[in-house]
């Protein structure tokens, strides 16, 4: 694995779990779930995306970028919920407060392929993932896309930490596993995903 990577199962108990994804909700019905577009071809993601925070991240056929406000509704991001900010404190020590929380949405069948975390402006400061619901098969590889890649098994609760060598890291969701989620309903998965965007 590549060094700065860390996988901290069960970080988030069932009652934690519950309470952020209360959290999440109401940050959904403030800022609702749009479905990105890959930029040159505009081939819409099969996960559907929400943001909160200062900034977010959104794809459309104009590229990749971080904004101030929802492509849709045009109103601002909502504030990031105390739980994530929390979590990012305690596993980022001493790392300057995220900016972006990046809310993904897999309904059953969705993925995501393998990509690295780029359109940030310094990339000496950690990306934070939090799983809840299904079960996802993520796939870990390295700062090629072609170094061979790992796969294994993030569970509801799990947060994942990419820093140091493991910041560029290739990777991406293979799938998630059906009946595996006890909370979110219809095996649906939500990835937080939480960057420190500018200097």
């Amino acid at each position: 694995m590549p060094d700065g990577f860390r996988l901290l199962s069960g970080y988030f108990d069932r009652a934690a779990q519950e309470a952020l994804l209360t959290d999440i909700r109401a940050v959904v019905a403030e800022a609702p779930l749009f479905t990105p577009a890959m930029p040159r071809t505009g081939k819409a993601f099969s996960v559907r995306m929400s943001n909160c925070g200062p900034l977010g991240w959104v794809a459309d056929r104009a590229g990749y970028r971080y904004q101030p406000t929802h492509p849709v509704t045009e109103r601002p991001w909502p504030a990031m919920p105390a739980r994530v900010l929390s979590a990012w404190r305690d596993l980022c020590p001493g790392a300057p407060e995220p900016e972006a929380c990046l809310i993904n949405f897999y309904a059953s069948g969705a993925r995501m392929g393998l990509h690295q975390d780029r359109d940030e402006a310094r990339f000496d400061v950690p990306v934070l993932s939090i799983s809840l619901g299904a079960t996802a098969v993520f796939r870990l590889g390295g700062p090629a896309r072609k170094a061979p890649t790992r796969s294994f098994r993030l569970a509801s609760g799990d947060v994942v930490v990419l820093g140091g060598d493991a910041r560029l890291a290739y990777h991406g969701v293979d799938r998630t596993i059906p009946g595996s989620s006890t909370l979110v309903k219809d095996d649906g998965r939500i990835n937080l995903t939480l960057r420190r965007v500018s200097e």
